[in-house]
């Protein structure tokens, strides 16, 4: 039976504050919640933050984890409606960053009492090139191979992906951070979250929105592009899509002050709505 004590240490659970609102904040791949700390000094005051590590990332209890459970999303969208059950969150708004945002939309389809809003930060419903009506970014063999130097070089795998999802080639305190989390995670969870994230194809759950969404996409985005944050703003009722200009898939570390003026603007509008 899970009882609060046991998602706490499972997922690393880390609270602040104590309002009666909650925003939940998800990490997407080869990251953790530490990198959410460029954003929580912007976020309003008046909220209740959850912070948390998908099992298999950062913090999290490896001894928890599952490579059936989570070689899909499904998997950690479980993580999310576990902490809200059992923690017993309500009047959530949730926020993730790259993958997460569509784990997220699967959580609140399981929890839609719970979760009331969504932001997703350079989100991807899908990051292959399907055909002509969508271009996800990637064709599946150079993913293949990617995810194939997981194996060979693990090492040289982080140091060639960080700058690609940072957008910044020289070195960077965000690429060194992100090259670092990478290289201690976990190989077996990384490809496993990996595949996950990569493979995978949600283009048709986001018609099943019902949900206020913030899509916040970055103009200059290796991994998300433009078109890709205005295919799900088309396809995804109830949405409305930022561009923010700066490069990177990373805008919570490197625009946190930007981020957080659309977020609290789409609060206030959402929660004066209700």
């Amino acid at each position: 039976m899970l009882t609060p004590e046991h998602i706490i240490d499972r997922n690393n659970v880390n609270i602040i504050g104590s309002g009666d609102k909650v925003i939940m904040m998800a990490h997407g791949f080869g990251c953790n919640q530490t990198m959410w700390r460029f954003l929580i000094p912007e976020l309003p005051d008046d909220y209740k933050l959850v912070l948390f590590d998908y099992v298999g990332s950062g913090a999290a209890s490896m001894a928890e984890y599952s490579t059936s459970k989570y070689s899909s999303l499904e998997g950690y969208a479980q993580d999310i409606v576990d902490i809200c059950k059992v923690l017993d969150l309500q009047n959530v708004s949730f926020i993730g960053h790259s993958v997460s945002g569509t784990i997220g939309l699967l959580a609140t389809r399981a929890v839609p009492d719970r979760i009331n809003a969504l932001i997703m930060i350079c989100p991807s419903p899908c990051f292959l090139n399907i055909d002509q009506s969508y271009q996800g970014g990637f064709e599946k063999h150079d993913l293949s191979e990617l995810i194939e130097l997981m194996d060979k070089n693990y090492i040289g795998w982080a140091e060639y992906l960080a700058p690609l999802v940072t957008g910044i080639t020289e070195r960077h305190p965000v690429t060194n951070e992100l090259t670092e989390s990478f290289c201690t995670t976990n190989p077996i969870s990384a490809k496993n979250f990996a595949k996950a994230t990569f493979f995978s194809d949600h283009r048709t759950i986001l018609p099943e929105n019902t949900h206020p969404v913030l899509l916040l996409q970055s103009d200059n985005d290796a991994l998300a592009s433009l078109s890709v944050g205005q295919y799900m703003e088309k396809h995804t009722p109830g949405s409305e899509l930022q561009i923010i200009k700066g490069k990177g898939h990373c805008l919570h570390m490197t625009h946190p002050q930007d981020v957080a003026l659309h977020i609290k603007r789409f609060l206030e509008v959402t929660y004066a709505s209700e």
